[in-house]
Parts: structure tokens; C-alpha cells; sequence
């Protein structure tokens, strides 16, 4: 058995001043933003502890948004995705960004968030 959940809204913007993208957004969503970032590619919105986490990432292909899976097993979770039809399109140091069958992209991360273990749905194996 292993666990997941949808984890974090992930605004992905090419170019410009991450720091700018993140003022923007977090004005326009009602959040703050986080106060010492720990990677210079990634600023997280704070927002109330039962909204859904929005990071914005710094990427070098066009601006799109996606969504992270969040769980506590990426091997279990990536095949039980594949189950479902999704694919691999690369595996990454700590992510893997999956294709669902309707074409967008997303990531299956382990958890970021407050409260990954009472709201994660159980998978049986």
C-alpha cells in the first residue's frame, strides 16, 4: 500500500525575474510569498494551511501551469499512473514528469506540503 494526493498548482514561467512572477501572482491570488526561498528556481505562495499549494518554478519552455502528485512512494505511484495510461517522459533526481493521456504534463514529487498523511488517499498494491 502506498499513499498520494494532489500536492502543488505549479505556475511554470519561462524568463523574466522569477521574484517579479511571483509578486504578480501572489497579488493576484491573495497569497504572500515565501520569505527565504530554498532554491533560486522555486518561490512557494503562502496561503491558508486547507488551500491548495501553489509554487511557481523558473523553466526554460513556455509558461504553462501543472500539477504535482504528491506521494509517499514514487516507484508505486508512477506504475499505478501507468496503469492508468499515463507515460514517462523523463525521471529526475527526486521527480518524475509524466504525460496523462490527454496530453499535459505532470509531476509525481514526494510530499511538500502540511498534512500529506491525513489527506493522502491509500492505494492498495
Amino acid at each position: 500500500m502506498h499513499k498520494s494526493r494532489l500536492g502543488d498548482l505549479v505556475i511554470d514561467c519561462e524568463g523574466g525575474d522569477i521574484d517579479r512572477h511571483a509578486e504578480f501572482w501572489a497579488g493576484a491570488l491573495g497569497r504572500t510569498v515565501e520569505a527565504e526561498p530554498k532554491n533560486p528556481r522555486y518561490r512557494r505562495l503562502i496561503g491558508t494551511e486547507d488551500e491548495i499549494g501553489i509554487l511557481l518554478q523558473s523553466v526554460e519552455h513556455p509558461s504553462r501551469v501543472h500539477l504535482d502528485i504528491e506521494t509517499d512512494d514514487p516507484e508505486k505511484e508512477v506504475a499505478r499512473l501507468e496503469g492508468l495510461g499515463a507515460t514517462i517522459v523523463q525521471k529526475l533526481d527526486g521527480w518524475t514528469v509524466m504525460q496523462a493521456t490527454s496530453g499535459h504534463r505532470f509531476c509525481v514529487v514526494k510530499p511538500q506540503l502540511a498534512g500529506f498523511e491525513k489527506a493522502a488517499k491509500a492505494w492498495e498494491a
